[in-house]
């Protein structure tokens, strides 16, 4: 990346990109408060207890499935307009099911939302890369994960005022949030020097050294979203609660995120890319031990709270890495490639620990198990990383 494109970008181009980054969270969060509504709306539609459900979740299997497309393709024909009709795009389109009644129709919609998510994640995370170097770079993605997990907490409030105020449909009139947002990109940001718009994009992406932390990214999914998705199962195991109290707690988690994400923009110049990794997954193993261990409720909350943190840790963590070693011609590929095994870890979150669920003989077991997977990440990382240098990143 040349010099000139480095100090052409500001705040305020960063600011930007990470409201655009918020969209893609807010597809599922807003409607969270509305599910039972939508459920009860459609309960005499048949397979209304499976397709409900997925109509929250398929935006996310969109991202996982189309993000590399997405990245590719952002390589080849540039970003900023791209990241622009896609924010139309999710406006447009997450504001059609306000006006359905047919639930496949819904569903359809939400398919469609899912692949305008898909590039406006990975392209609004190239563009941090293509605009901010080093530190600056490492800063941005941790403002990155750490506002879009904030935001959460805001976001299903809204949704549940909107659902209170308007009905089931109330939260869809959010999605008209991106139309500002993709006005201030038209506006503001700039196609980065590094894109080439010609039919052929050079460059390779480096597989031997990707594939381990695309991997790890996808681990790092499903830990993170296992404890989201699950957490009203696994307070449950203590004792009733009501949903007030699961909500304060997964406010709590996204609140913890960003704490982790504030911990890693600390570490990020002091340890390498692997010890970053060794402990974050540390924390991922005190987490799930203690909550498979816990006999009591604020004891669970006290250790759901230390695997928000890994969380926090890890997402900028391995995203940061992914950069790192991979070359501005191709940052649209490698990050679409990270968006997408992270978005598929969210997806078949819930399918791993349902699926383990009764192998291993219930849900306390299961999080014991995925305690000890961490724990063994966390030993090969700290015999991967010996002698490592700090993460740093200079493409």
């Amino acid at each position: 990346m040349s010099q000139k494109t480095v100090s052409q970008a500001t705040n305020i181009h960063g600011i930007i990109l990470v409201l655009a980054s918020i969209m893609p969270a807010m597809a599922i969060i807003s409607l969270v408060p509305v599910m039972p509504l939508l459920g009860r709306e459609f309960a005499g539609v048949s397979g209304s207890a499976a397709l409900v459900p997925i109509a929250l979740t398929i935006p996310a299997l969109c991202v996982a499935v189309f993000s590399p497309l997405a990245g590719w393709l952002s390589d080849r024909i540039g970003r900023k307009m791209l990241l622009f009709f896609a924010l139309l795009g999710y406006a447009v389109i997450g504001l059609i099911p306000f006006f359905l009644t047919d639930l496949m129709q819904i569903v359809g919609a939400r398919f469609a939302l899912g692949v305008c998510e898909a590039v406006i994640m990975t392209v609004a995370t190239a563009l941090l890369g293509d605009y901010f170097k080093g530190a600056a770079r490492e800063k941005w993605i941790g403002i990155q994960i750490g506002v879009v997990s904030l935001s959460a907490i805001f976001l299903i409030g809204i949704g549940g005022a909107l659902g209170e105020a308007i009905g089931s449909r109330g939260p869809f009139l959010l999605y008209l949030l991106a139309i500002p947002i993709a006005l201030l990109v038209l506006w503001k940001l700039f196609e980065p020097e590094v894109i080439e718009k010609n039919s052929e994009v050079s460059g390779s992406l480096p597989w031997k050294s990707l594939l381990p932390l695309l991997f790890v990214t996808l681990g790092v999914g499903i830990l993170f979203y296992t404890t989201v998705v699950k957490l009203g199962d696994i307070l449950l195991l203590i004792q009733d609660v009501s949903p007030a109290i699961i909500g304060g707690v997964g406010a709590a988690f996204n609140l913890g995120v960003m704490i982790g994400s504030l911990t890693f923009m600390k570490l990020k110049g002091q340890k390498s890319g692997a010890k970053i990794l060794a402990i974050g997954m540390a924390f991922f193993a005190v987490g799930y031990g203690g909550m498979g261990l816990s006999s009591g409720l604020s004891t669970t909350i006290v250790f759901a709270m230390i695997t928000s943190l890994g969380a926090g840790m890890l997402l900028p963590c391995t995203l940061a890495w992914v950069m790192s070693i991979i070359s501005p011609s191709v940052r649209g590929r490698g990050t679409g490639l990270w968006t997408g095994m992270f978005f598929l870890g969210q997806f078949i979150a819930p399918l791993v620990a349902v699926a383990l669920d009764q192998p291993l003989g219930g849900l306390s077991n299961v999080l014991l198990a995925y305690g000890v997977v961490a724990a063994v990440l966390m030993a090969v990382a700290l015999l991967s990383g010996r002698g490592a240098s700090p993460l740093a990143q200079d493409n």
